[in-house]
């Protein structure tokens, strides 16, 4: 609706605007410089003698000149020498136990795997005071701070069964649980 309106008052009167427009007289540009305009060197042959003039002392500066350019020595890289670590020495095989089908075989150092997570945060909250954060960073390359934030911040899930009786089993029930 509101575009049927802004075009009803952008198309009134059109001819007779572009028409307007287009009797207006054109704006005359304004005055360029006298130095501005290329003609100028030609009418001055004083100019353009001097621009033509060769300087016999810059000529003779500019011969002691001599620029010898050279590409450094290239260095072949051989076996020897400094030792950049390499993508194997950086990984480390994962301590999977019986999932082993479901993950990767090696990680890097720092980092542990999807299924590692689980079994480390499993462990921690079946026994914190054996795997605590400290030697769950010795036992998989880890730092202590991202261990203690991993600790913090990632639990896993606890499932409880129910039964079904009544609602006072339920309150009166200890919740199994699953490893």
């Amino acid at each position: 609706m509101g575009g049927r309106v802004t075009r009803a008052f952008r198309n009134f009167n059109v001819e007779n605007r572009a028409r307007r427009e287009i009797s207006k007289e054109k704006p005359t540009p304004a005055p360029r410089h006298r130095t501005a305009r290329p003609d100028t060197m030609a009418a001055i042959p004083e100019i353009k003698e001097e621009v033509l003039r060769k300087d016999d002392r810059f000529l003779t500066l500019l011969k002691d000149v001599y620029v010898e350019s050279t590409d450094p020595p290239v260095r072949v890289k051989d076996g020897g020498g400094e030792h950049l670590p390499s993508k194997q020495e950086e990984k480390r095989p994962t301590k999977l136990g019986h999932l082993e089908a479901l993950d990767v075989k090696k990680v890097p150092k720092g980092k542990i795997s999807l299924v590692e997570a689980l079994t480390l945060l499993n462990n921690h909250k079946l026994q914190p005071q054996i795997w605590t954060a400290e030697k769950i960073a010795a036992e998989y390359s880890l730092e202590l701070k991202e261990v203690n934030s991993l600790l913090e911040f990632f639990i896993p899930f606890t499932v409880l069964e129910f039964p079904k009786k009544t609602k006072k089993a339920i309150a009166s029930h200890k919740p199994k649980k699953l490893t």
